[in-house]
């Protein structure tokens, strides 16, 4: 409706939301909602599309359009649905198995080609639905109910698949983190092509306390950075620790210390088309450097839909056929007797 102001309800379905109780997909939920409010999007110009699994279910709990797809497919559909309406605001709803194991080619895919999508993947590191197998982002040596003596494979980050398919935004935050999410969210429908927001979501049942290490709230100061752009990498519960380059590698300082002042901390340029540091960045944890949150990455770039919709307009123009029987009749033809 013309001029009404939705509200984060107005985005709310009737449907009971079925998740475990403790999930962090609710908060997740919430973010969403009323990140869609504060964009003053409207529901009948909002589509939500998922893939299968805990994470998928998102939109039935959603007052939009919604299409809950088939295992892996997400992407796909949600690219066929923005390039056939371009002037809908469309998110896609996937999990770290549904999105990185058999839906892994449709992702990098649909990041590579840069379809205006808003791409939510929710990292619990596990297949919740199918009841505790490994997923491509469980971390080696992790018990599963697949790998009763712990995994044996490396996990994908998704950001390193996400840069690595030429992506031109990535933003990260945790479930607990409604503040950060919400933003991700607002900056990721600002970018123009696909926009990848990476959530750690803990699941209560089969990888409770996997992200406790960052999502901690007393100890969350000092081993997360939210990165801001245009503002300098300062991080801690003091506010005293910084990244700096130590030749090719990032490494952390103490504000005060042996001479380093606020003007020797990088600063922070998500817009930098070289993605070197963003890398560095997405890829810090463990080692002591921090686990970088926010905004990584925010590159401008040709849009896939838009470059369709131009590209169509373009050959229309300069086709003088304007209909099917004058398309048919414009080639070699010939009557049969």
């Amino acid at each position: 409706m013309e001029n009404k102001q939705y509200t984060a309800g107005d985005f709310k379905s009737a449907a009971k939301v079925t998740w475990c109780p403790g999930c962090g997909d609710f908060a997740i939920l919430s973010s969403l909602q009323k990140a869609m409010a504060e964009l003053k999007l409207t529901p009948e110009n909002t589509a939500v599309i998922s893939g299968i699994g805990c994470s998928s279910r998102l939109p039935y709990f959603m007052a939009t359009y919604g299409f809950h797809t088939i295992h892996g497919r997400g992407s796909a559909i949600a690219t066929g649905v923005k390039v056939a309406n371009p002037d809908l605001s469309v998110w896609q709803i996937t999990g770290d198995g549904d999105c990185l194991a058999i839906g892994g080619n449709h992702f990098i895919h649909a990041v590579r080609r840069n379809v205006d999508l808003n791409i939510i993947l929710m990292n619990n590191k596990i297949y919740g639905l199918t009841k505790g197998q490994y997923s491509p982002t469980t971390e080696r040596g992790y018990v599963t109910k697949t790998s009763p003596y712990g995994t044996i494979e490396d996990p994908f980050v998704p950001a390193e698949l996400t840069m690595g398919a030429r992506g031109n935004f990535f933003a990260r935050s945790i479930d607990v983190d409604l503040s950060t999410t919400f933003d991700c969210m607002i900056e990721a429908a600002k970018h123009k092509g696909a926009s990848v927001v990476e959530v750690l979501q803990n699941c209560v049942i089969f990888t409770d306390g996997v992200h406790d290490y960052y999502s901690d709230k007393e100890t969350r100061p000092d081993r997360t950075i939210l990165l801001k752009h245009g503002e300098k990498m300062i991080f801690g519960a003091n506010r005293d620790k910084g990244l700096v380059l130590d030749g090719l590698k990032l490494k952390v300082v103490t504000i005060g210390e042996n001479g380093i002042t606020q003007e020797d901390i990088l600063t922070h340029d998500a817009t930098e088309a070289d993605n070197a540091l963003h890398y560095k960045l997405a890829l810090m944890h463990n080692e002591g450097l921090p686990l970088a949150i926010g905004v990584i990455r925010n590159v401008e770039a040709p849009v896939y839909d838009q470059e369709v919709k131009a590209q169509i307009a373009e050959v229309q123009a300069n086709k003088p056929q304007r209909k099917l029987r004058d398309f048919l009749l414009s080639g070699e033809t010939w009557e049969v007797k």
